[in-house]
């Protein structure tokens, strides 16, 4: 068989790049090594009938494209709004999120920390900073970092800080304002409505994942391929080889698999060393669904950071809030929780599920009275992309070489940018590198992957129904 364009994965931007080329009328086949669309973003539902995400995704948006596409796959009624409540664990109490614009929440003696080491570095002179540790000492002062930002982010990347680089923060991070936060402190007034996921929509039915398996139904099912994964690629023959032995010709290959991945599975030498110098986690995901009802006191939560050592997992979502269909019946519920690992931070697999428990319980989210149905556990080989002070000289080198061979590798770990890896940016990388091809485009033909930071500079909170 042979195609104009082979699609290598069928989550988002393997989705989004087929939908523009069906739209385009051009040849294509579209495979994935997974029985079911969503990649990353897909869904399951476990024996006991309750739904799992893979992670704590949500649904915002940086594009009216990809809100047409999301309208268009579940329709309006098949999506319920939300305003974002999320909090911290932190100092035996729960504080919202931002914890930098609440730090009148804090007992008295952390709350003064916080603001002393804001303090002195207030209005001091800024270089720039070498690696996301010391940018955190730069904005945050030494108080806000020992307390939440040092430990919660060691916790999530499982890696120093020192190794992370700071050309992803943009808008991910809150930066404190002295002035607000003493303001506050008088006011005693909570500030919760910051950044672009303080509105956010969920599938009503299928979790996240339903809004992927419908755009793939909407596509020509002799142009999708599943259940069978590229082993091979041969870069001069473009041609690639099938798990099943199907082997397929193409013109231009856009591959969403890991980076380092692709570049061994081609036997791409020169470009192996490059791509082995960029660092991702491992994500486990455990679903602990429940019997009864949510405790008052996470009735209307959506997801809690937790940085302290009395628990393993770095964030945990009432997943049952986002839509009471993702469990069984009115009367179960559910957490969801995320435990990082890297070769910084070894976690046990036989006990991972274990120690979830025992922290939710020491953190208050489980009481002796709670009463567990099931529970559940996935391991993501490939959880964050870690964006290395390197990183991007890795990427300099390896994505462009493969662009000229007619590969490119786009998506959460194929352009390896997680400051663009939301479903977005995801979806919008694969359209908008069909339209780079299609149109011989220069890089501005794909903003999302060439200036992130034009595109997460303009968020569209959605409007939510209240």
């Amino acid at each position: 068989m042979r195609v104009d364009f082979l699609v290598v994965g069928a989550g988002p931007t393997g989705i989004g790049a087929a939908h523009n080329l069906a739209a385009r009328g051009e040849s294509f086949l579209l495979v994935d090594s997974d029985s079911r669309p969503g990649g990353l973003a897909k869904s399951v539902v476990d024996p006991q009938g309750y739904t799992w995400d893979m992670g704590g995704h949500v649904q915002f948006s940086h594009y009216d494209l990809f809100d047409r596409f999301m309208d268009q796959a579940l329709g309006h009624d098949g999506w319920l709004e939300h305003n974002r409540e999320s909090w911290i664990w932190i100092a035996g109490r729960f504080i919202p999120y931002p914890l930098q614009k609440n730090l009148h929440r804090l007992p008295s003696p952390e709350r003064l920390a916080c603001i002393e080491g804001l303090r002195r570095v207030s209005g001091g002179q800024r270089t720039k900073p070498v690696n996301f540790r010391a940018w955190i000492d730069q904005n945050f002062g030494d108080g806000i970092a020992a307390l939440f930002m040092v430990p919660y982010n060691v916790k999530t990347w499982a890696h120093p800080l020192e190794v992370l680089g700071c050309q992803w923060v943009g808008d991910r991070v809150a930066l404190p304002s002295l002035a607000a936060i003493e303001r506050a402190a008088d006011t005693m007034d909570d500030s919760v409505d910051w950044g672009p996921n303080s509105t956010f929509r969920f599938p009503k039915r299928g979790g996240t994942g339903a809004a992927w398996v419908a755009l793939a139904a909407e596509l020509d099912q002799s142009r999708l391929h599943m259940n069978d994964a590229v082993i091979s690629i041969n870069p001069r023959g473009r041609k690639a080889r099938l798990a099943s032995g199907f082997e397929i010709g193409y013109d231009h290959i856009v591959s969403t698999m890991p980076l380092d991945r692709l570049t061994k599975l081609a036997e791409l030498d020169d470009l192996v060393a490059a791509a082995d110098q960029l660092r991702h986690s491992t994500t486990h995901v455990v679903g602990i669904g429940l019997a009864g009802s949510p405790p008052p006191h996470l009735r209307s939560k959506n997801w809690m950071y937790f940085p302290e050592s009395s628990s393993p997992f770095y964030r945990v979502t009432v997943f049952s809030n986002y839509s009471p269909n993702n469990v069984p019946s009115p009367n179960t519920w559910s957490l969801m929780a995320e435990v990082s690992e890297s070769e910084f931070k070894p976690v046990n697999h036989a006990h991972v599920v274990e120690s979830v428990v025992d922290g939710m319980r020491a953190t208050g989210l489980l009481s002796t009275e709670s009463r567990i149905e099931t529970c559940w556990h996935s391991v993501l080989a490939y959880g964050y992309p870690i964006p290395t002070v390197d990183r991007d000289a890795a990427l300099d080198v390896v994505l462009p070489a493969l662009d000229e061979m007619g590969i490119h590798s786009r998506g959460r770990f194929g352009a390896w940018k997680y400051e663009i890896g939301n479903q977005d940016h995801c979806f919008m990388q694969g359209w908008e590198c069909i339209d780079r091809i299609c149109t011989g485009g220069g890089p501005e033909a794909e903003v999302t992957l060439n200036y992130p930071d034009r595109v997460n500079s303009t968020p569209r909170p959605r409007t939510v129904a209240r």
